[in-house]
This record gives C-alpha cells, sequence and structure tokens, in this order.
C-alpha cells in the first residue's frame, strides 16, 4: 500500500495535470472558435494537417502561405484600405518614410542615362558600385585593421540552420524551400529581453551542431541588437565552431543608443572581423531601409571572396542580377562623409518617432517592457488587455475596424515546414508596429488604438467621469 504522502502527491500531481490540460483545451477551443483564427486558416496556401495548397487550375504547382505582412496588407485592402486613403493609420509594412526629413542630403529625383546602361549589368553587381560600397565599409569600419574589403568581396543583387525567434516573416518561406537545410528554432523571452548574449550563443551551437546561424541584427520585430565586444565574441564562436553567420544588417543606421552627441554611429559585423577573406561571415544590406529607397531594391552580400564567386555563379540563373541604372545611381550616395550626414538626420528624425510612440502607447496603459534599441519597430506585448485584445491576431482583426493596421505577433514564429501547430506559438499576444511612416500617420495610428480600447472598456474616453 502506498503511504499517505505518496497519494497525496500523486492527487496534487493528477490535479495539476487536469488544470494544464484544460488550459490547452481552453487554447484549442478558443482558437477553433475564433473568427480571426478561421479567416486566416482559409487563405490560400494556408492549408495545414492533410489538405492540399496545389493550385486548381494549374498542375503542380502550389501556392505558398499567405502569412506575415502581405497577409496583413490583403486583409486591409478588404476593409478599404489604399495607400491613396490618408485616413489609416499603417503600422503594418516594415518600410520607412521616403520624404526628406530635416537635416538629411536630398535624394536624386532624375536620372541622367548613358547608353551602355541600357544592357545587362553583371550578374555580381557593377564594380563601381562593388566599389563604393567596399570603400564605405573599410572606411567607416575597418580604418585601423589590415584586412581590407575589395569589390571582389561583395555582390550586389547540408546543414543544420539555427534561427531566433521571433524574426523575420520571410524567412519562413527562405528556410523551407532548400531541403539540405534543417532549420532548428530557438525561442527568444521577453525576460532576457530578446537578447542573445555569447553564453548562449555557444551553448546552442554546441549542443544541437548548427552549421549556419542565420539572423537579423538589429533585429526585426524585438528592435534589439548585438554590438561590439558581444559582437566580436559572437564571431570567435562561429570561428571555433565553423559555423556560418549569415547576417541581415538591413537596419544598421536606425540606432538609438548613441545618445546626441554621437548620432551618425552605425553598427556592423565588419567592424570585428579579422580576416576578411577567412572569417565565416556573410552580412545582407542595401538600399531599402538605411537609405530609405526601398523602391529601389538594390542590395549586397558582403564575405569571403570564395562566397562572393558561388554566389555570383547562383545568381546566373536565379535572378540574373540587380537593375543595372539604379546600380549606378546608388554610386554617389555611398560617399562616406554624405553616409554618415545621412545617417545622424535618420537618427535624430526616427529617435523622435519612436519615442512619441512609446509615450502614447504608455498613456494607454500599453507600456513597451523591452523598447527597442534599434530598427523602426515595437514588439508590443497585449497581455495587459482584456480578451479578445489581448490576442494579437483577434486585435489585428478589430483595429482594421478603426482604420488601423498592425501584425500579428505569431507571424514572426516563423516555422519552416510548419512541424509546430499555430496555437503553440509563444507570440499569440504580441504586435508588431512600425513608426516607419510619417509622425502624421502615427498619430491617426495611435488616435485609432485609443479608440479601439475605450470601445472595449480598457479606456475611458475623454471627458469621462470614472
Amino acid at each position: 500500500m502506498p503511504d499517505q504522502p505518496s497519494q497525496e502527491m500523486h492527487r496534487h500531481k493528477m490535479t495539476v495535470q487536469h488544470a494544464v490540460n484544460a488550459v490547452i483545451r481552453q487554447i484549442r477551443g478558443s482558437e477553433k472558435d475564433s473568427e480571426a483564427h478561421q479567416v486566416l486558416r482559409e487563405y490560400k496556401g494556408n492549408v495545414h494537417g492533410g489538405g492540399s495548397n496545389r493550385l486548381n487550375s494549374t498542375p503542380t504547382i502550389e501556392h505558398p502561405s499567405n502569412t506575415g505582412v502581405i497577409y496583413v496588407m490583403d486583409r486591409a485592402s478588404k476593409k478599404g484600405w489604399s495607400s491613396e486613403d490618408q485616413t489609416w493609420g499603417n503600422f503594418g509594412q516594415g518600410a520607412p518614410e521616403v520624404g526628406h526629413i530635416e537635416g538629411a542630403p536630398e535624394k536624386p529625383m532624375q536620372l541622367h542615362l548613358k547608353e551602355e546602361e541600357f544592357e545587362y549589368a553583371p550578374v555580381s553587381g557593377v564594380r563601381s558600385l562593388r566599389e563604393a560600397v567596399a570603400n564605405l565599409y573599410n572606411v567607416r569600419y575597418r580604418q585601423e585593421k589590415q584586412s581590407k574589403y575589395t569589390y571582389e568581396n561583395w555582390v550586389i543583387g547540408d546543414a543544420n540552420v539555427g534561427f531566433f525567434l521571433p524574426e523575420y516573416t520571410a524567412y519562413e518561406q527562405l528556410l523551407g524551400i532548400f531541403k539540405r537545410f534543417v532549420p532548428i528554432p530557438t525561442p527568444l523571452h521577453p525576460e532576457t529581453g530578446f537578447h542573445v548574449s555569447p553564453e548562449f550563443l555557444r551553448q546552442e551551437v554546441a549542443d544541437r551542431g548548427l552549421g549556419v546561424i542565420v539572423c537579423s541584427n538589429p533585429a526585426n520585430p524585438t528592435g534589439q541588437m548585438v554590438e561590439g565586444d558581444e559582437m566580436k565574441e559572437w564571431i570567435r564562436i562561429a570561428k571555433e565552431h565553423h559555423t556560418t553567420l549569415v547576417l541581415d544588417e538591413f537596419y544598421s543606421h536606425y540606432i538609438y543608443t548613441n545618445g546626441p552627441e554621437n548620432f551618425g554611429r552605425t553598427v556592423s559585423a565588419v567592424e570585428h572581423i579579422e580576416d576578411v577573406d577567412k572569417d565565416p561571415v556573410i552580412m545582407v544590406d542595401g538600399l531599402t531601409k538605411n537609405f530609405r529607397l526601398p523602391g529601389w531594391r538594390v542590395c549586397w552580400v558582403i564575405g569571403p571572396k570564395d562566397v562572393i564567386s558561388s554566389l555570383s555563379s547562383a545568381g546566373s540563373f536565379m535572378d540574373g542580377g540587380a537593375n543595372h541604372v539604379l546600380q549606378q545611381a546608388a554610386v554617389p550616395l555611398l560617399e562616406p562623409k554624405r553616409v554618415l550626414s545621412d545617417a545622424k538626420a535618420l537618427q535624430r528624425h526616427f529617435l523622435a518617432k519612436r519615442n512619441y510612440v512609446i509615450g502614447r502607447l504608455s498613456q494607454m496603459n500599453l507600456p513597451v517592457i523591452n523598447p527597442p534599441k534599434a530598427t523602426f519597430y515595437i514588439w508590443l506585448d497585449l497581455r495587459p488587455l482584456p480578451e479578445p485584445l489581448n490576442n494579437g491576431l483577434a486585435f489585428f482583426e478589430e483595429a482594421l475596424d478603426e482604420k488601423v493596421i498592425v501584425v500579428p505577433g505569431i507571424f514572426f514564429d516563423i516555422n519552416p515546414g510548419r512541424r509546430r501547430e499555430l496555437f503553440d506559438s509563444p507570440f499569440h499576444h504580441y504586435i508588431r508596429l512600425s513608426f516607419g511612416p510619417p509622425m502624421d500617420q502615427l498619430v491617426r495610428g495611435l488616435d485609432g488604438i485609443e479608440r479601439l480600447l475605450i470601445k472595449h472598456k480598457f479606456l475611458m474616453a475623454p471627458g469621462s467621469i470614472g
């Protein structure tokens, strides 16, 4: 016969287990009954669990998942949003405002073409642009280093692969399409500020046998970053374990830890690389975010010469290279003094927008627990809100009725191959807000969120008596 304490412990364990099971059933049930979840599941390409994403009219062609910003903007369009409608507040799209900001150099508004620019550009990019990029990075980050980049370190245009969650939504399709990759996610937590310390990275690489790590730094959507001695240690770990680091540095100018006296300081792993042709580090950047030219679609990859040669070969049968005309037009934009002036103006302008959005949210009793150190995103925890607003997908649908666009947090729980169920995501109660748009649009969007919270009685209407 089991003794009395053992019986009591068994009953206690069973009680806890029943409680846990009840919560799981409630989560499953609430997702099943939620209109917001049903709409997402029914979108073309989002079939899961034995269904097919194959297009009815075209044999063997499958529709990719409709998630992330594409899904968000499609839903907003169905609710009446258009880019010409100035009554909406769009926190959804991950793009910076493109107009002139105070103190920034003027952007070219006209291009003077040469006849040779009607020809195909080299797959790896025009040499003048590759040289301009190499010079910019050497001036900014490598003046005291013997190993310098040349135009050959740049291209324009089987392994376990580790990535951190939350992460940029488009990585889901990217990591899922290459069958020789085994994507291995590592969730990050608010208690650690969504930060990846060198100690944590070393443990993950060793325990999981990671051959490649892919991440955005600064990070989309959390706005956190690794820099300085920590980045130096990241690179040391990569070399020791023969692991390749692939770093998305598209937000490396949007830095808010500098202080006004240091506006213009930017971050890049380039600063901490010892040998540009041996260290296993690949960086991706471009004109899209840091230069506020998303429509130009001119980007670059930085890495050892043998990696760049491989990318050039792959580009010959994948995309054929970047636009010739805009590559040539980009060359003068990369003059180091001009870039410094532009970065100073950008940081001053976007820091003011960041602080405004955080301040307004705080007034609505929605504190930003981990304020962004970089990027133009706020990763907002909705748990202070009542149901259904504490669910990011439900909040998104409700906000559309107030002409406000946000991105539900579950879209940043990237899930290549869909090995995890949607309801298992730890990011259900988050949304991403972009403060990339102009200030007047941010004001409209925050006014709309305030109306939504008043409608659901989380806030009192101005002038109301409690």
